[in-house]
């Protein structure tokens, strides 16, 4: 598998290889947009210099040259490259690989085993690489598209370097599609608006951005010249590099929560757009709305939470796409209410006091005593009916004796939590004069 590319013309290959193929970079200083790995001052650059090369997890989204780094590496360092697929590799597999590897240390050259989707291998499979890392039979490099930190083993990871590899922007794939033309001799058949379409919708991936380039002038009549909407009709669209299942997804969503709790509806919506432009499962979006109301906003708007549950119901009536504008308008009322985390810090609050002081017993003037035992137990005795009081308020504490008065909900002063601090305050003061 390719994944980045050279800054030279191809010296030729097999017909109809692939210009991602083609392209491979033939040195770590040929390879685009990981500068801070392989630049002059990057880590890989200063590893090789140092003349050690220690096992590592290559964690990056596809495209972005996890795997041809490696092989470079093992180039540059005179290591053996051994290269296997957690998909298609089993325990016998593993096994053959590490005693092929001993084979050849045992002969003066050590192996750099290359593991791509490194992620996919169970904890058992991930453990048995701990040995042969710690013996010097192989260096371990990982790839993985995954966070290192939920998908493997911590021993794996004490046991290696995490290096990060990054999406391309839109400069380092505009440089691959301008080597690609250099290879091929010819422009691409784009106006300025359609190049910068392909190039957003490469979406970081600079093997992906080939691939589109080769489809484009595949498509290319003679002399003719496409458009953003004729790159659109010869494409057919690129699908977003987005799994439902793993960081894609929580990046996004992430993204999109923090827009709303930081009042910016503009990058709320593109947020929110680009989940749907993905496939993204509308109700999940949509308990992620009511989440957003009643964990950022809360009392300081009330209606918060009814929006963004009419929005879920106006979906469930509506369909697609027309209900995804109730989506996107609970989103803007969201993002443009003001916010409140109060009630959230409350019932953490009070969940730890619960936790904490869970086995005692509320006071006995606000328990019922339904039989006789419990009246001479004074419970219910000395219980004042609120709605008889002056104010309807009588002023009792209803904490555990043993635990006193706690405080947990402090409203801030904004939105609709401004009155209700007004009401807390009024009643404390009535509370201190009632004794």
């Amino acid at each position: 598998m390719t994944d980045l590319f050279s800054s030279g013309k191809p010296e030729g290959g097999p017909v109809g290889q692939p210009l991602a193929d083609r392209l491979r970079p033939k040195s770590l200083s040929e390879v685009v947009g990981q500068e801070h790995l392989t630049g002059p001052d990057g880590a890989l650059t200063r590893m090789i210099r140092s003349g050690s090369l220690g096992s590592m997890i290559f964690w990056g989204p596809p495209g972005t040259g996890k795997t041809t780094v490696a092989r470079l590496l093992a180039g540059e360092t005179s290591l053996a490259f051994e290269q296997i697929s957690a998909i298609f590799t089993g325990v016998a597999d593993l096994k053959k690989v590490f005693e092929t590897a001993r084979l050849r240390r045992a002969n003066g050259r050590q192996t750099l085993l290359f593991v791509d989707e490194i992620h996919r291998f169970n904890r058992a499979q991930q453990d048995s690489f701990l040995p042969v890392m710690e013996d010097g039979t192989v260096i371990l490099v990982g790839a993985t598209t995954e966070n290192p930190s939920f998908e493997l083993n911590a021993a794996l990871l004490s046991r290696a370097r995490v290096l990060t590899f990054r999406s391309l922007d839109e400069e380092s794939i505009a440089k691959l599609l301008a080597r690609a033309e250099e290879a091929e001799g010819k422009p691409l058949p784009l106006d300025e608006e359609a190049r910068a379409s392909l190039i957003r919708m490469a979406d970081g991936d600079g093997r992906a951005s080939l691939t589109l380039s080769e489809e484009v002038w595949r498509a290319a009549g003679p002399g003719e010249v496409f458009d953003a909407g004729g790159l659109l009709a010869v494409v057919q669209r690129r699908a977003p590099i987005y799994d439902k299942g793993q960081d894609g997804h929580y990046n996004l969503i992430s993204a999109l929560h923090k827009s709303v709790r930081g009042s910016d509806p503009d990058a709320a919506l593109y947020y929110l757009a680009r989940m749907f432009d993905a496939g993204e499962d509308p109700l999940y979006l949509g308990r992620r709305l009511v989440r957003m109301a009643v964990e950022d906003i809360g009392l300081a708007d009330p209606q918060a939470l009814v929006v963004a549950n009419a929005a879920k119901d106006a979906y469930d009536y509506l369909g697609s796409p027309e209900g995804e504008l109730a989506f996107a308008q609970a989103c803007v009322y969201l993002a443009t209410a003001p916010k409140s985390n109060a009630v959230y810090t409350a019932f953490k609050g009070a969940m730890r006091a619960a936790k904490e002081h869970g086995s005692l017993l509320p006071p006995k003037h606000i328990l019922n005593a339904p039989t006789r035992l419990m009246k001479e137990e004074s419970y219910g005795a000395g219980y004042r009916y609120d709605h008889d009081e002056p104010d309807a308020f009588s002023g009792q504490d209803y904490f555990p004796e043993k635990m006193g008065r706690q405080t947990f909900y402090d409203p801030p002063e904004r939105g609709f939590e401004r009155e209700i601090r007004k009401r807390l305050e009024y009643w404390a003061k009535l509370r201190k004069e009632r004794g």
